[in-house]
């Protein structure tokens, strides 16, 4: 975890240098003249450079780099953008235009390389045209680098690599999760493999800055993206901690957390909003761990110190939050739970291996096995059971029911002669029927207790004859 540490105060640091490097930009009346642009009327850039919904010239005077290495011009933002030093053309991005019609978009970020011959001995003019007419939404920061550095520009070669690495392990976490729930259909293994997988898109969709350059219209849906997996994460974290350690209350810390992550929506700039996403949501995740605390529930103080974690480290290093740490505390977080899922079904499978050893010697029961664990269900009390794809509802009395992992094609033959097939997805118990009943051209079995059971028209007679009744009339009952 130091290591972490280390590298998000490292990290924090070459912003603050990068930032401290922006030129002192001036905003210009301009035009092309015969040798180059010709600009009047500059004036100084007070807070930002901002070409969205116009045409833009900008222009900063700078000295020569003192050291012989080969400068570039990072140019970073959406926008088109078109460069000259000293009156000399560096090259487009796109082409800028006075209208949206004019104007091709051009790539979020661009390097423009320097020749050495361009520089000149004192002040040296850099002169940009931009326009943005395609951004789809409107940025507090459309410019996120404006700056001669050395080229190339030294990539962040680690932060990818680990990037990378949680992504995998959350998409193997999303995969593990995803096979437990098919085998055993809990929720809570569909909301973790909602999470990994959630966070492992988060992760690729971050990264695609630093994969290849996107056109610059695409920034608006990269943003929104990664915005609303950070909230679909904080959400489904508050919906995972609630349903295990404060149930009766899910409902509402679902709502809450909809609520409350949702409005970020309404805070100004992407990172900023996918800041608070993810800290309300773990803030509001932390109200159900320490109920579990409270409570004693296993899991509970362990969830609740890795909640308190992943906040001290979001609010100290909001910088890196999204980009960084928030990657690495999913997969934390996530892949231990997996192997504890795995190690607990292992246990359950032995569990259920000895409840069905104890149940073969009682023919009056039914063993009924379900992603719960195995229970003994009287026969006498099994209303009629019906069918639901690899599973089937057990209607009980008292209206009770329960899911049986089985087929209702197996169960015709386990089951005693009093238990009738009456539909293609429906047994019925005998013992408790109260009267066959045609509703129009369909019938129904009524029970002594629920809701009546449907008869299909091919069985209709076998059923007849196993109550032991003369054919009913419209209306009529047996």
């Amino acid at each position: 975890m130091w290591r972490t540490l280390l590298l998000g105060l490292l990290l924090t640091g070459l912003t603050t240098l990068a930032r401290a490097a922006d030129l002192p930009w001036e905003a210009c009346q301009g035009a092309m003249g015969p040798a180059g642009p010709v600009l009047t009327d500059c004036r100084p850039v007070q807070d930002f450079v901002d070409p969205q919904g116009r045409a833009l010239w900008i222009r900063a005077r700078l000295a020569a780099p003192t050291d012989t290495r080969p400068h570039a011009l990072y140019v970073a933002g959406v926008a088109s953008s078109e460069v000259w030093l000293n009156g000399q053309r560096l090259g487009a991005n796109g082409r800028p235009g006075d209208a949206a019609r004019d104007e091709i978009p051009g790539r979020y970020q661009a390097v423009f390389p320097i020749r050495e011959t361009l520089w000149r001995p004192g002040a040296n003019s850099l002169v940009l045209r931009l326009s943005s007419f395609h951004g789809g939404l409107r940025f507090d920061r459309p410019m996120s680098a404006l700056r001669v550095m050395p080229y190339p520009y030294p990539r962040r070669t680690a932060l990818l690599a680990i990037t990378f690495v949680a992504a995998g392990a959350l998409l193997a976490a999303a995969f593990g999760f995803g096979v437990i729930h098919a085998m055993r259909r809990t929720g809570s293994s569909l909301i973790l493999a909602a999470m990994a997988g959630v966070a492992a898109s988060q992760a690729i969709v971050e990264s695609l800055r630093s994969l290849f350059d996107y056109p610059y219209p695409l920034h608006a849906w990269r943003m929104s993206a990664i915005w609303g997996l950070a909230a679909a994460f904080a959400v489904l974290l508050v919906t995972y901690v609630a349903g295990r350690f404060l149930p009766r209350a899910r409902g509402l810390m679902i709502g809450l957390a909809l609520g409350v992550v949702g409005a970020t929506a309404l805070l100004p700039g992407f990172d900023v909003k996918t800041a608070w996403a993810l800290i309300l949501g773990v803030a509001l995740a932390a109200a159900p761990a320490a109920a579990g605390v409270r409570a004693r529930l296993p899991g509970a103080r362990l969830t609740l110190a890795y909640l308190a974690l992943f906040l001290a480290l979001a609010l100290g290093f909001p910088e890196w939050l999204a980009d960084f740490s928030y990657f690495l505390l999913a997969a934390v977080l996530v892949l231990p739970l997996l192997m504890v899922e795995v190690v607990r079904l292992g246990r359950d499978d032995r569990g259920r291996e000895a409840a069905l050893t104890r149940a073969a010697s009682q023919p009056d029961r039914l063993t009924v096995a379900s992603a719960r664990g195995v229970e003994l269900a009287p026969l006498a009390e099994i209303l009629a059971v019906v069918g639901a794809d690899d599973y089937v509802e057990l209607r009980m009395a008292g209206g009770r029911s329960l899911l049986h992992a089985a087929r209702l094609d197996g169960l015709t033959s386990q089951l005693p002669a009093n238990f009738l097939r009456i539909h293609r997805s429906v047994i019925a118990n005998l013992a408790h029927v109260q009267r066959l009943e045609r509703d129009g051209d369909r019938w129904r079995l009524h029970l002594r207790e629920g809701p009546p059971l449907p008869v299909s028209r091919s069985r209709q007679p076998a059923l007849r004859e196993a109550l032991d009744a003369p054919p009913p009339t419209a209306k009529a009952t047996v």
